[in-house]
Order: C-alpha cells, then structure tokens, then sequence
C-alpha cells in the first residue's frame, strides 16, 4: 500500500438487491468470492481498490479512513457486536421517525413490531409464513440496519474486526505487525448472505470444507489454513439467512447448530473454535416447521423469536404491494387494480383451493403485468397511436396464465379455468359496485340496448367511444374510478368499458362474445354470430 492510500473493499457490480438470487460475500485482498444460491461456481463480484484519502466515494461521502489498526485506535472507533450494532441503529432510526423497513407493504401492526422487539433482544430469528407473503423481502432489509462501513483486517478471509482476530492466521498477523496490521473497510451489502436450504445443501456449503488448492500450494492436511469456510462463518459479523430452513438434511441442521451454540467448526477432523458473531435469520413453512422430523428440536429452540407472517390485510395493502411490485408495460387503471386484489383474496378463500400452500402476493403482481401487456397488446394489433390503457377485458387473459400458481383441492380438478373466471367475475362485480353502484347509469343502459355497444380485443378507443353522440354519466363514472385528472380517448374507453361490464355483471344488460373476440353490449348486430 502506498504512503497516504487505504483500502476500501468497493463493490464493482450492482447491489445483491438487483440480483436476489445471489450472495456477494467479501472475501481475500483484492477479489471476493461471489456464492449463487444453490448454484455451485465462482465469480468476481467486488475488488480491493486503492484510492486516495482525499477523494470522495460516489455516494458523496468522504473516503478517509483509518488504514492500520493503530490509526483505527487513535480515531477512537469501539468495538460492537452486530446485534448491537442493529440495535443502536434501530433506536436510532426508531427516534427520528425514519423508515425502519423500506419496501414491506401491510406488516407495519402487526409483523413489524415483533421483528423490532426480536432485534433490540439480540435474538435470532424465524420467520414462519406461507409462500409469496414477503419473508424474504423483509429479510434482506436489515442489511439497511447496518452500518453502512466496517473496518476489517486486510487480507483476512473472514470479516474480523481488527481489535479481535479470530483464525489462527489472522492472530499471527495481528501479533506480528502490532500496530501497523492494515485496514480494509466494507461495506454493509457485503455483510449479508443468504442460502436457499435444499436437501442437498452439504456442510461444505455452510461450514467449510477442505480446499485443495490450498493442501497442492504445500500446506498440511493437518494445517488448519487448508479450510475453505463456507457461508456461516464467511459472515462473521454479518447477517445470514437460511430460506426455507426445514428443508436442511437432519445432519447438516446439526452442523449448523454447533456453530451457534458450541462455536466449534468441524471439518473433516479439524476443531476450530471461532467465536463467530452474527445474526441468524431463517424463514419456514408454518406446515413444514412443525411437522416432526423436518426441524431439529434443539435448532428450533436456539431461535429467541418465531413470528408469523401474513398475506396483507386489507385491500388497500394489496393494491399498494401491486403497485409497488409489478413491472407495467401499459397503464393499467386503479380500479382493474383493485380488482385483481379482490380476485386473489377470492383464490385464497375459496374453499377449492389448498389453504396449506397459499396463493401468493406474486400472483396479483403477474396478473397486473399481463393485464398491461394484453393492452399493450392490442394497441399494437389495432396501430392505436396513444399510449394505451388497460380495459376490464384485459383481465381476461390472466386466468389460465395464472393457473398454474394455484393449489386445488381434488374436488376441483379438471375446472380450475372455470373457478377462476367465476371469482374474477365476483370481484369485478364487487369493485364495480363499490365505486359505480351509487351512480344513475340508467341513460347508459337505455342507450347501450336500444343500439348495441362493440367492445373488447378488436375494437379501437375512438370506436368504441365513437358508437355515441353523447355517453351518458361519462365525467361522472371517469370521477368516481379516479380517472378524471387528464382525460384521454384510451382512459375514457376502459372507464365506459367497465361501467358496461358491470351493468352486464349487475343484469341490468345482455353481453354476447363474437367468435372473432369483440364484446357486444346490449344485443348482437345483425347478421353477427357469437355466443353468450
């Protein structure tokens, strides 16, 4: 290292965030190891750079930093332990009313605090909840508790704090160079691992495990330097979360449970006693965690805080998770939005589908992006100029698209599709009545029947609105669904489309479905076949 350099650990690609799959742990002087969940094989993912303590990080913060312990002493810097170090920076956040939690929709009265009072405890944590209600999600925003930099020895394969080396290298260097034992800082995206937990996940994985390399480089196998660590003691003084955890071989929950309580690393023979600081967070199946045999009893007890996650509460939670969540090619209006809500809290209820594996929060956010692609769709089939807006027959496609994401009981085995369309016609109806039930549409229904209405997949906005001199209650149904702000030929179509669907719905007016896909309202025109 040169006279007035550091070394920062600075990451090269983007956060684990944007690729959730997979694990960026730092690792030797210079180069990381980057662990894909589940996925054997190595890549660089972050680097050890030099750079100049005047300089600025892109963050805008500024970059000088202790580069030896001695400096590291002299500035002042104490010691914490990561469950003390999440602790303090809860509080902290807790006191300035700042978000705790970035990005978890519906858990704010209820998972929310148990997880707070889990952290400010120093417990580790399991987090039981059907598929698709945000474990992970809420898992990967504790990272946001850390403190964005941490000194670490240089070099060292582990994340040690430089006051307190833990591998026998790691204490000779320290021994050896006293004061002048270099720095490296990293930052806190780096402290956070987490594994998918498979029936072949081994104790190399976790543990560690013997490195070749290493034994061919001239060391003994009998020299403790010759362990690869896996991913548990990889994020000393980090965060590491196991998903999925009863789906962990008897055995290596065994393994894993030695390295929490008993601080021994065993590996193939080796005994080493690491005093590894971190927080352990798992997430589980309420059916698999409890069935006998799938947990270990004594892991399970070694977990300070069991909280229970749930799909969100209320409509307004889901709808707010739908837009937070889904990637919309279209517009797609607040109240088709609304309406894939109330549709996938009807799948959930019904009593022919498999409560035990839940219908999961992924399954509004595709349907809302295939609704947007359906629109987009067809703009582009019927060369619409403007940008396109999603109308209720869009949703239409997302039913046998979204099949396969559900569980059925037995008894509904072979009419899946018509379950699904029955309660997406339910909750069509429930939102159109809750936003239009008030309205006096009887104008629009005299009109839509006296001369029928083409609608649907073949029909242009300026068509379908071009079919009235006047559309009846239009401004008032466009106020009522929220739509009324910057008024658009697309926006006002999917208002009108809805209002006749809903009428339909209500019975108050016939609807035919032509064999080339368009809609009639109201009676089919002459010579045009379709079916009911």
């Amino acid at each position: 290292m040169l006279p007035g350099e550091l070394l920062i650990l600075r990451r090269e690609t983007p956060s684990w965030a944007k690729y959730p799959r997979c694990l960026i742990i730092a690792g030797r002087l210079r180069s990381t190891i980057g662990f894909c969940a589940g996925v054997a094989g190595r890549r660089a993912a972050t680097y050890g750079q030099r750079v100049n303590p005047t300089a600025h990080s892109p963050a805008g913060e500024p970059t000088l930093r202790p580069s030896t312990v001695g400096a590291l002493r002299a500035s002042g810097h104490v010691q914490r332990t990561v469950k003390a170090e999440l602790r303090e920076n809860l509080l902290l956040l807790m006191r300035s009313g700042a978000p705790r939690f970035p990005g978890v929709v519906g858990f704010d009265d209820t998972v929310l605090p148990d997880l707070e009072r889990a952290l400010l405890a120093g417990h580790d944590v399991v987090l039981l909840g059907e598929r698709g209600q945000g474990k992970t999600r809420l898992i990967r925003t504790l990272v946001g508790l850390l403190d964005e930099w941490t000194p670490v020895i240089a070099g060292a394969e582990l994340h040690e704090h430089p006051y307190d080396p833990i591998t026998p290298a790691s204490r000779a260097r320290a021994a050896d160079l006293g004061d002048d034992l270099p720095v490296a800082w990293v930052h806190r995206e780096d402290r956070y691992a987490e594994k998918l937990a498979t029936p072949d996940t081994s104790i190399g994985d976790l543990i560690g495990d013997v490195d070749p390399i290493k034994v061919a480089e001239g060391r003994t196998l009998g020299d403790p330097e010759t362990i690869h660590f896996g991913l548990v003691p990889r994020m000393h003084r980090g965060i590491f979360a196991v998903n999925e955890l009863p789906d962990l071989a008897e055995r290596i929950q065994v393994g894993l449970l030695n390295v929490l309580e008993e601080r021994d690393v065993q590996v193939r023979g080796y005994v080493l006693r690491l005093p590894l600081d971190l927080l352990l967070v798992a997430s589980a199946n309420p059916e698999d965690y409890t069935n006998r045999g799938r947990i270990i009893t004594p892991l399970k007890d070694r977990f300070g805080a069991e909280i229970r996650t749930h799909y969100p509460l209320e409509i307004t939670g889901e709808v707010a998770l739908v837009r937070q969540e889904a990637e919309l090619v279209a517009e797609v209006p607040e109240h088709l939005i609304e309406v894939l809500a109330v549709f996938t809290r009807a799948v959930r209820s019904s009593p022919s589908v498999d409560s035990r594996s839940g219908v999961s929060a992924r399954f509004a956010i595709a349907g809302a992006e295939t609704v947007a692609a359906a629109a987009l769709r067809r703009g582009a089939l019927l060369g619409e100029t403007e940008p396109e807006v999603a109308r209720v027959g869009d949703t239409e496609a997302i039913t046998a698209s979204l099949r396969g994401k559900v569980e059925f009981e037995a008894d509904a085995e072979g009419r899946e599709l018509e379950l699904l369309e029955h309660l997406l016609r339910r909750a069509t109806a429930e939102v159109w009545r809750r936003h239009l039930g008030g309205v006096d549409l009887t104008e629009l229904v005299a009109v839509a029947a006296e001369n029928a209405v083409l609608a649907g997949d073949g029909v242009r906005s300026a068509e379908l609105l071009g079919q009235f001199e006047r559309v009846p209650a239009l401004g008032t149904v466009l106020s009522r669904l929220g739509m009324d702000a910057e008024v658009t030929p697309a926006r006002a179509a999917s208002a009108l489309e809805f209002a006749l669907e809903g009428l339909h719905l209500t019975r108050r007016l016939a609807k035919d479905v032509l064999d080339d896909g368009r809609v009639v309202y109201g009676g089919a025109p002459d010579g045009a076949g379709g079916h009911g």
